[in-house]
Protein backbone atom coordinates (compact mmCIF):
# COMPACT_ATOMS: atom_id res chain seq x y z
CA UNK A 1 0.00 0.00 0.00
CA UNK A 2 2.41 2.53 0.55
CA UNK A 3 4.12 2.47 -2.95
CA UNK A 4 0.34 2.94 -4.32
CA UNK A 5 -0.39 5.70 -2.10
CA UNK A 6 2.80 7.59 -2.88
CA UNK A 7 2.30 6.83 -6.17
CA UNK A 8 -1.30 8.29 -6.15
CA UNK A 9 -0.08 11.26 -4.43
CA UNK A 10 2.17 11.75 -7.00
CA UNK A 11 -0.06 11.92 -9.67
CA UNK A 12 -1.57 13.95 -7.70
CA UNK A 13 0.92 16.90 -8.07
CA UNK A 14 1.94 16.31 -11.30
CA UNK A 15 -1.64 16.66 -12.45
CA UNK A 16 -1.38 19.70 -10.83
CA UNK A 17 1.93 21.18 -11.86
CA UNK A 18 1.55 20.31 -15.44
CA UNK A 19 -1.00 22.66 -15.78
CA UNK A 20 1.87 25.00 -15.45
CA UNK A 21 5.03 23.52 -16.82
CA UNK A 22 2.82 23.98 -20.45
CA UNK A 23 1.89 27.62 -19.33
CA UNK A 24 5.53 28.11 -18.50
CA UNK A 25 6.82 26.06 -21.08
CA UNK A 26 8.75 23.94 -18.73
CA UNK A 27 9.11 19.99 -20.17
CA UNK A 28 7.29 17.67 -18.03
CA UNK A 29 9.91 16.21 -16.24
CA UNK A 30 11.16 19.04 -14.97
CA UNK A 31 7.97 19.22 -12.95
CA UNK A 32 8.06 15.63 -12.03
CA UNK A 33 11.41 15.67 -10.80
CA UNK A 34 10.34 18.27 -8.50
CA UNK A 35 6.99 17.24 -7.17
CA UNK A 36 8.97 13.70 -6.60
CA UNK A 37 11.84 15.55 -4.56
CA UNK A 38 8.83 16.95 -2.73
CA UNK A 39 7.26 13.68 -2.24
CA UNK A 40 10.64 12.19 -0.62
CA UNK A 41 11.05 14.63 1.46
CA UNK A 42 8.19 14.51 3.25
CA UNK A 43 8.81 12.90 6.75
CA UNK A 44 6.28 10.20 6.04
CA UNK A 45 7.40 9.07 3.31
CA UNK A 46 7.85 5.05 3.25
CA UNK A 47 10.92 3.21 2.27
CA UNK A 48 9.97 1.32 -0.89
CA UNK A 49 12.67 -0.93 -2.77
CA UNK A 50 12.10 -2.72 -6.16
CA UNK A 51 13.85 -5.92 -7.64
CA UNK A 52 16.67 -4.57 -9.60
CA UNK A 53 16.09 -7.00 -12.59
CA UNK A 54 12.19 -5.59 -12.79
CA UNK A 55 12.90 -2.40 -12.30
CA UNK A 56 15.19 -2.35 -15.63
CA UNK A 57 12.40 -4.81 -17.85
CA UNK A 58 9.30 -2.36 -16.31
CA UNK A 59 11.05 1.14 -16.99
CA UNK A 60 13.32 0.48 -19.96
CA UNK A 61 10.95 -1.83 -21.97
CA UNK A 62 8.54 0.38 -23.07
CA UNK A 63 10.88 3.12 -23.84
CA UNK A 64 12.77 1.75 -26.21
CA UNK A 65 9.92 -0.13 -27.97
CA UNK A 66 8.53 3.58 -28.37
CA UNK A 67 11.33 5.24 -28.92
CA UNK A 68 12.28 2.60 -31.95
CA UNK A 69 8.07 2.53 -33.02
CA UNK A 70 8.84 6.06 -34.56
CA UNK A 71 12.46 5.95 -35.59
CA UNK A 72 12.53 3.91 -39.06
CA UNK A 73 16.07 3.08 -40.54
CA UNK A 74 15.47 5.07 -43.24
CA UNK A 75 15.59 8.32 -40.58
CA UNK A 76 18.48 7.35 -39.00
CA UNK A 77 20.43 6.59 -42.76
CA UNK A 78 20.08 10.20 -43.18
CA UNK A 79 20.61 11.47 -39.66
CA UNK A 80 23.60 9.12 -39.18
CA UNK A 81 26.31 11.24 -38.77
CA UNK A 82 25.19 13.61 -36.09
CA UNK A 83 23.42 10.40 -35.12
CA UNK A 84 26.35 9.04 -33.98
CA UNK A 85 28.11 12.17 -33.30
CA UNK A 86 25.01 12.43 -30.37
CA UNK A 87 23.97 9.41 -29.34
CA UNK A 88 27.33 7.11 -29.62
CA UNK A 89 30.55 9.96 -29.31
CA UNK A 90 29.14 11.86 -26.99
CA UNK A 91 27.94 9.03 -24.59
CA UNK A 92 31.21 7.42 -24.37
CA UNK A 93 33.15 10.71 -23.54
CA UNK A 94 30.60 11.89 -21.04
CA UNK A 95 30.97 8.26 -19.62
CA UNK A 96 34.42 8.22 -19.79
CA UNK A 97 34.51 11.58 -17.89
CA UNK A 98 32.07 10.65 -14.97
CA UNK A 99 34.09 6.98 -14.76
CA UNK A 100 37.46 9.14 -14.30
CA UNK A 101 35.75 11.52 -11.71
CA UNK A 102 34.44 8.58 -9.90
CA UNK A 103 38.36 6.48 -9.88
CA UNK A 104 40.22 9.56 -9.24
CA UNK A 105 37.54 11.45 -6.66
CA UNK A 106 35.40 8.66 -5.08
CA UNK A 107 37.48 5.63 -5.24
CA UNK A 108 35.39 3.88 -7.28
CA UNK A 109 36.41 0.16 -8.64
CA UNK A 110 36.86 0.77 -12.78
CA UNK A 111 34.02 -1.60 -13.58
CA UNK A 112 31.66 0.73 -11.27
CA UNK A 113 32.93 3.84 -12.77
CA UNK A 114 31.96 3.05 -15.70
CA UNK A 115 28.33 1.62 -14.63
CA UNK A 116 28.17 5.22 -13.26
CA UNK A 117 29.25 7.05 -16.18
CA UNK A 118 26.93 5.23 -18.23
CA UNK A 119 23.94 6.05 -15.76
CA UNK A 120 24.25 9.50 -16.27
CA UNK A 121 25.77 9.48 -20.11
CA UNK A 122 22.51 9.19 -22.14
CA UNK A 123 20.35 12.76 -22.20
CA UNK A 124 16.30 12.25 -22.12
CA UNK A 125 16.04 13.98 -25.73
CA UNK A 126 12.37 13.29 -25.72
CA UNK A 127 12.20 15.92 -22.71
CA UNK A 128 13.54 18.58 -24.97
CA UNK A 129 11.68 17.65 -28.11
CA UNK A 130 8.24 17.71 -26.09
CA UNK A 131 9.13 20.99 -25.84
CA UNK A 132 11.11 22.10 -28.46
CA UNK A 133 8.39 21.29 -30.60
CA UNK A 134 6.16 24.20 -29.45
CA UNK A 135 9.21 26.76 -29.83
CA UNK A 136 10.21 27.98 -32.96
CA UNK A 137 13.34 25.87 -33.85
CA UNK A 138 15.15 24.68 -37.11
CA UNK A 139 13.53 21.67 -38.20
CA UNK A 140 17.00 19.18 -38.53
CA UNK A 141 17.82 20.36 -35.27
CA UNK A 142 14.35 18.38 -33.76
CA UNK A 143 14.92 15.51 -36.19
CA UNK A 144 18.38 15.09 -34.62
CA UNK A 145 17.08 15.36 -31.55
CA UNK A 146 15.11 12.80 -32.00
CA UNK A 147 17.13 10.21 -33.76
CA UNK A 148 19.26 10.59 -30.42
CA UNK A 149 16.75 9.65 -28.21
CA UNK A 150 16.67 6.31 -29.70
CA UNK A 151 20.42 5.53 -29.93
CA UNK A 152 21.70 6.96 -27.21
CA UNK A 153 19.51 4.96 -24.40
CA UNK A 154 20.71 1.32 -26.52
CA UNK A 155 24.65 2.69 -26.37
CA UNK A 156 24.91 3.93 -22.82
CA UNK A 157 22.54 0.57 -21.68
CA UNK A 158 24.86 -1.70 -23.34
CA UNK A 159 27.71 -0.57 -21.76
CA UNK A 160 25.88 -0.04 -18.51
CA UNK A 161 25.30 -4.14 -18.80
CA UNK A 162 29.08 -4.54 -19.61
CA UNK A 163 29.95 -2.67 -16.67
CA UNK A 164 27.60 -4.38 -14.25
CA UNK A 165 28.36 -7.84 -15.33
CA UNK A 166 31.82 -7.25 -14.76
CA UNK A 167 31.93 -5.41 -11.49
CA UNK A 168 29.74 -8.77 -10.36
CA UNK A 169 31.65 -11.69 -12.27
CA UNK A 170 34.35 -12.62 -10.84
CA UNK A 171 36.65 -13.43 -14.55
CA UNK A 172 35.68 -9.28 -15.31
CA UNK A 173 35.57 -8.96 -19.37
CA UNK A 174 37.32 -12.29 -19.63
CA UNK A 175 34.00 -14.00 -19.65
CA UNK A 176 31.99 -10.43 -20.36
CA UNK A 177 33.57 -8.97 -23.81
CA UNK A 178 33.33 -11.89 -25.61
CA UNK A 179 29.53 -12.34 -24.61
CA UNK A 180 29.23 -9.06 -26.07
CA UNK A 181 30.09 -10.17 -29.65
CA UNK A 182 27.45 -12.69 -29.85
CA UNK A 183 24.62 -10.51 -27.27
CA UNK A 184 25.09 -7.85 -29.98
CA UNK A 185 24.06 -9.77 -33.21
CA UNK A 186 21.74 -12.29 -31.11
CA UNK A 187 19.74 -9.28 -29.76
CA UNK A 188 19.29 -8.33 -33.12
CA UNK A 189 17.94 -11.39 -34.26
CA UNK A 190 15.76 -12.44 -31.92
CA UNK A 191 13.86 -8.97 -31.83
CA UNK A 192 13.58 -9.49 -35.71
CA UNK A 193 12.04 -12.74 -35.70
CA UNK A 194 9.71 -11.59 -32.53
CA UNK A 195 8.63 -8.86 -34.62
CA UNK A 196 7.90 -10.91 -37.43
CA UNK A 197 5.66 -12.82 -34.90
CA UNK A 198 4.13 -10.22 -33.54
CA UNK A 199 2.66 -8.57 -36.85
CA UNK A 200 1.29 -12.08 -37.40
CA UNK A 201 -0.64 -12.16 -34.13
CA UNK A 202 -1.58 -8.14 -34.81
CA UNK A 203 -3.11 -9.39 -38.00
CA UNK A 204 -5.48 -12.03 -36.20
CA UNK A 205 -6.50 -9.44 -33.11
CA UNK A 206 -7.30 -6.52 -35.24
CA UNK A 207 -10.20 -4.04 -33.18
CA UNK A 208 -9.94 -5.90 -30.24
CA UNK A 209 -8.39 -5.09 -26.84
CA UNK A 210 -6.25 -7.88 -27.35
CA UNK A 211 -4.44 -6.64 -29.89
CA UNK A 212 -3.32 -3.85 -27.16
CA UNK A 213 -2.47 -6.59 -24.55
CA UNK A 214 -0.22 -8.35 -27.12
CA UNK A 215 2.02 -5.64 -27.64
CA UNK A 216 2.77 -4.76 -24.19
CA UNK A 217 2.59 -8.64 -23.97
CA UNK A 218 5.25 -8.55 -26.77
CA UNK A 219 7.52 -6.19 -25.21
CA UNK A 220 8.26 -7.40 -21.73
CA UNK A 221 8.22 -11.63 -23.11
CA UNK A 222 11.29 -9.90 -26.00
CA UNK A 223 12.88 -8.39 -23.07
CA UNK A 224 12.44 -11.80 -20.76
CA UNK A 225 13.05 -14.21 -23.26
CA UNK A 226 16.61 -11.99 -24.37
CA UNK A 227 17.71 -12.17 -21.19
CA UNK A 228 17.36 -16.34 -20.84
CA UNK A 229 19.34 -16.66 -24.10
CA UNK A 230 21.45 -14.53 -22.55
CA UNK A 231 21.80 -12.38 -25.58
CA UNK A 232 20.84 -8.22 -25.81
CA UNK A 233 17.53 -7.48 -24.73
CA UNK A 234 17.80 -3.70 -25.33
CA UNK A 235 18.99 -4.13 -29.00
CA UNK A 236 15.80 -7.16 -29.09
CA UNK A 237 13.33 -4.43 -28.23
CA UNK A 238 14.66 -1.54 -30.57
CA UNK A 239 14.49 -4.07 -33.09
CA UNK A 240 11.02 -5.85 -32.58
CA UNK A 241 10.11 -1.52 -32.79
CA UNK A 242 11.47 -1.30 -35.66
CA UNK A 243 10.78 -4.54 -37.62
CA UNK A 244 6.92 -3.89 -36.06
CA UNK A 245 6.61 -0.19 -37.28
CA UNK A 246 7.82 -0.79 -41.27
CA UNK A 247 4.76 -2.79 -41.54
CA UNK A 248 2.04 -1.84 -39.59
CA UNK A 249 1.13 1.48 -40.35
CA UNK A 250 -0.27 0.29 -43.60
CA UNK A 251 -2.37 -2.52 -42.05
CA UNK A 252 -3.55 -1.01 -38.74
CA UNK A 253 -7.18 0.10 -38.70
CA UNK A 254 -7.52 3.85 -37.29
CA UNK A 255 -9.54 3.31 -33.79
CA UNK A 256 -6.44 0.29 -33.32
CA UNK A 257 -3.68 2.95 -33.76
CA UNK A 258 -5.16 6.00 -32.47
CA UNK A 259 -6.38 3.84 -28.58
CA UNK A 260 -2.81 2.02 -28.66
CA UNK A 261 -0.71 5.54 -29.57
CA UNK A 262 -2.98 6.76 -26.03
CA UNK A 263 -2.38 3.52 -24.11
CA UNK A 264 1.64 3.59 -24.70
CA UNK A 265 1.27 7.45 -24.40
CA UNK A 266 0.14 7.45 -20.28
CA UNK A 267 2.38 4.09 -19.90
CA UNK A 268 5.58 6.11 -20.66
CA UNK A 269 3.96 9.25 -18.65
CA UNK A 270 2.99 6.89 -15.53
CA UNK A 271 6.93 4.98 -15.35
CA UNK A 272 7.88 8.65 -15.31
CA UNK A 273 5.98 9.25 -12.10
CA UNK A 274 6.67 6.03 -10.78
CA UNK A 275 10.49 6.42 -11.66
CA UNK A 276 10.76 9.65 -10.11
CA UNK A 277 8.93 8.61 -7.39
CA UNK A 278 11.51 5.56 -6.50
CA UNK A 279 14.69 7.00 -7.01
CA UNK A 280 13.71 10.14 -4.86
CA UNK A 281 12.57 7.88 -2.16
CA UNK A 282 15.88 5.82 -2.33
CA UNK A 283 17.90 8.93 -2.58
CA UNK A 284 16.09 9.99 0.82
CA UNK A 285 17.07 6.99 2.16
CA UNK A 286 20.90 7.10 1.36
CA UNK A 287 21.08 10.47 2.77
CA UNK A 288 19.79 9.39 6.44
CA UNK A 289 22.03 6.87 6.41
CA UNK A 290 25.04 9.46 5.30
CA UNK A 291 26.11 11.78 8.37
CA UNK A 292 28.25 15.01 8.36
CA UNK A 293 31.19 14.72 6.01
CA UNK A 294 30.19 11.79 4.24
CA UNK A 295 27.57 13.37 2.84
CA UNK A 296 29.07 16.40 2.17
CA UNK A 297 31.18 14.33 0.09
CA UNK A 298 28.30 12.71 -1.59
CA UNK A 299 26.90 15.92 -2.48
CA UNK A 300 29.74 17.34 -3.40
CA UNK A 301 30.57 14.37 -5.87
CA UNK A 302 27.28 14.89 -7.21
CA UNK A 303 27.63 17.94 -7.95
CA UNK A 304 30.74 17.44 -10.13
CA UNK A 305 29.65 14.67 -11.54
CA UNK A 306 26.69 17.08 -12.79
CA UNK A 307 29.41 19.74 -14.97
CA UNK A 308 30.81 17.09 -16.03
CA UNK A 309 27.91 15.69 -18.00
CA UNK A 310 26.98 19.26 -19.03
CA UNK A 311 30.37 20.31 -20.33
CA UNK A 312 31.64 17.18 -22.03
CA UNK A 313 28.05 17.22 -24.03
CA UNK A 314 28.87 21.25 -24.27
CA UNK A 315 32.17 20.72 -25.30
CA UNK A 316 31.82 17.49 -28.24
CA UNK A 317 28.96 19.41 -29.70
CA UNK A 318 30.99 22.88 -30.09
CA UNK A 319 33.71 20.81 -31.45
CA UNK A 320 31.71 18.13 -33.80
CA UNK A 321 30.44 21.74 -35.13
CA UNK A 322 33.45 23.52 -35.97
CA UNK A 323 34.63 20.25 -37.41
CA UNK A 324 31.82 19.90 -39.69
CA UNK A 325 32.08 24.10 -41.11
CA UNK A 326 35.86 23.28 -41.46
CA UNK A 327 36.18 20.12 -43.58
CA UNK A 328 32.68 19.42 -44.68
CA UNK A 329 32.23 22.67 -47.31
CA UNK A 330 29.45 23.00 -50.05
CA UNK A 331 26.45 21.06 -47.64
CA UNK A 332 24.48 22.43 -45.09
CA UNK A 333 26.08 22.23 -41.79
CA UNK A 334 24.61 23.36 -37.92
CA UNK A 335 24.82 26.85 -37.21
CA UNK A 336 26.61 27.86 -33.64
CA UNK A 337 22.95 28.90 -32.66
CA UNK A 338 21.72 25.54 -33.61
CA UNK A 339 24.88 23.61 -32.03
CA UNK A 340 24.33 25.48 -28.40
CA UNK A 341 20.75 24.43 -28.47
CA UNK A 342 21.91 21.21 -29.30
CA UNK A 343 24.45 21.70 -26.54
CA UNK A 344 22.03 22.70 -24.26
CA UNK A 345 19.19 19.73 -24.68
CA UNK A 346 21.41 17.27 -22.30
CA UNK A 347 18.36 16.82 -19.58
CA UNK A 348 18.38 13.70 -18.15
CA UNK A 349 15.09 11.67 -17.22
CA UNK A 350 13.71 8.24 -17.31
CA UNK A 351 16.55 5.83 -18.63
CA UNK A 352 19.06 7.34 -15.83
CA UNK A 353 16.42 6.76 -13.35
CA UNK A 354 15.67 3.09 -14.24
CA UNK A 355 19.03 2.13 -14.81
CA UNK A 356 20.15 3.18 -11.27
CA UNK A 357 17.30 1.14 -10.00
CA UNK A 358 18.55 -1.79 -11.73
CA UNK A 359 21.51 -1.56 -9.99
CA UNK A 360 22.05 -4.81 -7.55
CA UNK A 361 21.63 -4.40 -4.30
CA UNK A 362 25.46 -5.13 -3.60
CA UNK A 363 26.68 -3.55 -6.33
CA UNK A 364 29.78 -1.37 -4.96
CA UNK A 365 29.30 2.20 -3.50
CA UNK A 366 25.69 1.77 -4.77
CA UNK A 367 24.53 4.48 -2.30
CA UNK A 368 26.67 7.01 -4.07
CA UNK A 369 25.97 5.40 -7.73
CA UNK A 370 22.08 6.08 -7.11
CA UNK A 371 21.95 9.34 -5.34
CA UNK A 372 24.57 10.97 -8.01
CA UNK A 373 22.24 9.77 -10.34
CA UNK A 374 19.05 11.77 -9.49
CA UNK A 375 20.90 14.68 -8.70
CA UNK A 376 22.54 15.10 -12.27
CA UNK A 377 18.99 14.38 -13.47
CA UNK A 378 17.12 16.44 -11.41
CA UNK A 379 20.02 18.90 -11.60
CA UNK A 380 19.68 19.08 -15.29
CA UNK A 381 15.77 19.17 -15.90
CA UNK A 382 15.64 22.43 -13.41
CA UNK A 383 18.68 24.31 -14.76
CA UNK A 384 18.54 23.39 -18.23
CA UNK A 385 14.57 22.71 -18.20
CA UNK A 386 13.73 25.86 -17.15
CA UNK A 387 16.32 27.99 -19.28
CA UNK A 388 16.35 26.17 -22.73
CA UNK A 389 13.21 28.09 -23.64
CA UNK A 390 14.60 31.02 -22.86
CA UNK A 391 17.95 30.42 -25.17
CA UNK A 392 15.96 29.51 -27.94
CA UNK A 393 14.32 33.07 -27.27
CA UNK A 394 17.12 35.06 -27.48
CA UNK A 395 19.13 33.25 -29.95
CA UNK A 396 15.96 34.45 -32.52
CA UNK A 397 16.06 31.47 -35.09
CA UNK A 398 14.96 32.29 -38.35
CA UNK A 399 11.24 30.68 -38.93
CA UNK A 400 11.19 27.50 -40.44
CA UNK A 401 8.14 26.11 -42.41
CA UNK A 402 9.81 23.43 -44.32
CA UNK A 403 7.67 20.74 -42.04
CA UNK A 404 4.58 22.92 -43.20
CA UNK A 405 5.42 23.29 -46.76
CA UNK A 406 5.88 19.76 -47.00
CA UNK A 407 2.97 18.79 -45.38
CA UNK A 408 0.78 21.05 -47.90
CA UNK A 409 2.28 19.80 -50.89
CA UNK A 410 1.73 16.21 -49.65
CA UNK A 411 -2.00 17.36 -48.80
CA UNK A 412 -2.25 18.43 -52.61
CA UNK A 413 -0.53 14.72 -53.47
CA UNK A 414 -3.31 13.49 -51.65
CA UNK A 415 -6.52 15.51 -52.75
CA UNK A 416 -5.27 14.55 -56.56
CA UNK A 417 -5.59 10.46 -55.46
CA UNK A 418 -9.16 11.44 -53.88
CA UNK A 419 -10.34 13.18 -56.49
CA UNK A 420 -9.24 10.57 -58.97
CA UNK A 421 -12.02 8.17 -57.26
CA UNK A 422 -15.10 10.10 -57.90
CA UNK A 423 -14.01 9.28 -61.97
CA UNK A 424 -17.05 7.45 -63.62
CA UNK A 425 -19.26 8.75 -60.32
CA UNK A 426 -22.62 9.73 -61.03
CA UNK A 427 -22.88 14.19 -60.74
CA UNK A 428 -25.37 13.79 -58.04
CA UNK A 429 -26.24 15.47 -55.35
CA UNK A 430 -23.51 13.56 -52.67
CA UNK A 431 -20.67 13.66 -55.93
CA UNK A 432 -20.77 17.04 -56.59
CA UNK A 433 -21.07 18.53 -52.21
CA UNK A 434 -17.68 15.73 -52.24
CA UNK A 435 -16.25 17.55 -54.72
CA UNK A 436 -17.02 20.77 -53.20
CA UNK A 437 -15.67 19.73 -50.50
CA UNK A 438 -12.21 18.61 -52.05
CA UNK A 439 -11.90 21.77 -53.67
CA UNK A 440 -12.67 23.68 -49.87
CA UNK A 441 -9.75 21.71 -48.78
CA UNK A 442 -7.26 22.25 -51.95
CA UNK A 443 -8.03 26.07 -51.39
CA UNK A 444 -7.04 25.36 -47.70
CA UNK A 445 -3.96 23.26 -48.73
CA UNK A 446 -2.57 25.75 -51.03
CA UNK A 447 -2.94 28.55 -48.38
CA UNK A 448 -0.77 26.19 -46.36
CA UNK A 449 -3.77 25.59 -43.74
CA UNK A 450 -5.03 22.63 -42.02
CA UNK A 451 -8.26 21.20 -43.16
CA UNK A 452 -15.71 14.04 -42.93
CA UNK A 453 -23.40 7.32 -41.43
CA UNK A 454 -23.80 5.13 -43.36
CA UNK A 455 -24.60 7.54 -46.39
CA UNK A 456 -23.88 7.82 -50.09
CA UNK A 457 -21.64 10.89 -49.46
CA UNK A 458 -19.90 8.90 -46.45
CA UNK A 459 -18.82 6.29 -48.52
CA UNK A 460 -16.98 8.22 -51.01
CA UNK A 461 -15.19 10.59 -48.13
CA UNK A 462 -14.00 6.72 -47.10
CA UNK A 463 -13.66 6.18 -50.71
CA UNK A 464 -11.15 9.00 -50.86
CA UNK A 465 -9.76 8.50 -48.00
CA UNK A 466 -8.53 4.97 -48.36
CA UNK A 467 -7.06 6.13 -51.36
CA UNK A 468 -5.30 9.20 -49.81
CA UNK A 469 -3.96 6.68 -47.22
CA UNK A 470 -2.86 4.74 -50.19
CA UNK A 471 -0.59 7.49 -51.60
CA UNK A 472 0.76 8.53 -48.29
CA UNK A 473 2.50 5.28 -47.65
CA UNK A 474 3.38 4.98 -50.97
CA UNK A 475 5.20 8.23 -50.94
CA UNK A 476 6.50 7.41 -47.48
CA UNK A 477 7.87 4.26 -48.68
CA UNK A 478 9.72 5.67 -51.94
CA UNK A 479 11.43 8.06 -49.84
CA UNK A 480 9.36 11.26 -50.84
CA UNK A 481 8.66 12.53 -47.49
CA UNK A 482 10.02 12.58 -44.00
CA UNK A 483 8.11 10.46 -41.41
CA UNK A 484 7.63 13.62 -39.26
CA UNK A 485 5.16 14.20 -42.17
CA UNK A 486 4.03 10.81 -42.39
CA UNK A 487 2.95 10.76 -38.81
CA UNK A 488 1.14 14.11 -39.28
CA UNK A 489 -1.12 13.40 -42.05
CA UNK A 490 -1.18 9.83 -40.68
CA UNK A 491 -3.33 11.37 -37.63
CA UNK A 492 -4.94 13.30 -39.53
CA UNK A 493 -6.45 10.54 -41.76
CA UNK A 494 -7.03 8.55 -38.98
CA UNK A 495 -9.39 11.31 -37.50
CA UNK A 496 -11.18 12.03 -40.72
CA UNK A 497 -11.63 8.38 -41.06
CA UNK A 498 -13.07 7.56 -37.58
CA UNK A 499 -15.71 10.49 -38.33
CA UNK A 500 -17.35 8.97 -41.16
CA UNK A 501 -17.12 5.42 -39.52
CA UNK A 502 -20.39 3.81 -37.80
CA UNK A 503 -20.20 3.64 -33.99
CA UNK A 504 -20.00 -0.26 -34.23
CA UNK A 505 -17.32 -0.10 -36.27
CA UNK A 506 -15.39 2.18 -33.95
CA UNK A 507 -15.65 -0.19 -31.35
CA UNK A 508 -13.22 -1.75 -30.19
CA UNK A 509 -14.00 -5.23 -28.66
CA UNK A 510 -12.41 -7.43 -25.83
CA UNK A 511 -11.22 -10.23 -27.30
Amino acid sequence: MALFESMILLSLLAVVLLRLSRQLALPYPTILAAAGTAVAALPWAPHIDMDPKLALVLFIAPVLMDAGFDMPPRTLRRFWLPTVSLAVVAVVLTTAGVAWLGMAWAGMPVAAAVALGAIVAPPDAGAATAMLSRLRLPRRTVQVLTAESLLNDASALLIFGVAVRTAMAGDGLARTVPMLFLAVPGGLLLGWLLGKVLIQLSRQLRGTLSATLSQFAAVFGAWIIAEQLHVSAILCVVALAMTVAHVTPGETPPRDRVHAYSVWAAVVFISNVIAFLLVGLQARTIVSRLAGPELTHALWFAGAAFLVCVGVRFAWVMIYNALLRRFRKGVPNPTPQQGLVVAWCGMRGLVTLATALGLPDDFPQRDLIVLTAFAVTVGTLVIQGTTLAWLVRVLRFPPDTSMQDDASRVRLRLLDAAEATLEGEANDEPARRIREHYADARQEAEAGRDSVTGTRMSALKRKGLQAKRHMLLEMRHKGEIDDDVFHLLENELDWSELAVTSPDDREIVEG
